[in-house]
């Protein structure tokens, strides 16, 4: 395949990444040899890498959340990475993360930590699309994490997060779906 074709094949496609067996399929060309190609083609600088086993046409300049998000499915940005997009968290994390019914998983997307967090499924909830992905609700991705911490698995750093731009209404609305043991937490973080 010539690289005009090649790259005319990628935009029609028009995804934001392309794995080893959407290139495969897209070029007909046989397991033992699309490895080769895909090579000569990240040399050439037709495809940049950006994670294990994923690629994206030059052109192409997705976010590192959507990649991420279309990489584990079901997810939802929340955590620290949604508190630090609404600001409500005064640190910009560098791990990404978001929550996910299915098993916990840690993975590089262009040099970046990414990590899909494990939660129950009948707290998978709280979320809109935003920005072509999933996000949590500010109030949700706050809850999310003191579920976490609640849990002994994540920490809160009082003096990095700012409650004062959290409906605390809406906080002990959502806070009623959680663990007994979420909501306890939960009290002694709001009166501390």
């Amino acid at each position: 395949m010539k690289t005009i074709e090649l790259i005319k094949s990628l935009e029609r496609f028009n995804k934001p990444f392309y794995s080893v067996t959407d290139l495969e399929k897209l070029t007909g060309l046989p397991k033992d040899s699309i490895y080769v190609t895909i090579k000569r083609w990240v040399d050439s600088g037709i495809l940049e890498r950006v994670s294990k086993g994923i690629y994206r046409l030059f052109t192409a300049r997705p976010s590192i959340e959507k990649i991420a998000a279309s990489l584990y499915m079901p997810n939802y940005l929340s955590f620290e990475s949604a508190l630090s997009r609404y600001s409500v968290l005064n640190l910009v994390p560098y791990t990404l993360t978001f929550a996910t019914t299915r098993k916990t998983k840690r993975l590089t997307v262009e040099e970046r930590d990414v990590e899909f967090r494990q939660i129950k499924k009948e707290l998978f909830w709280g979320y809109e699309m935003k920005g072509g992905i999933y996000i949590a609700k500010t109030e949700k991705a706050f809850l999310d994490l003191v579920y976490f911490a609640s849990r002994g698995i994540a920490s809160i750093d009082v003096d990095e997060i700012d409650i004062k731009k959290l409906s605390m209404a809406t906080v002990k609305d959502f806070s009623k779906r959680f663990p007994i043991y979420t909501q306890k937490y939960l009290d002694k973080f709001i009166s501390s």
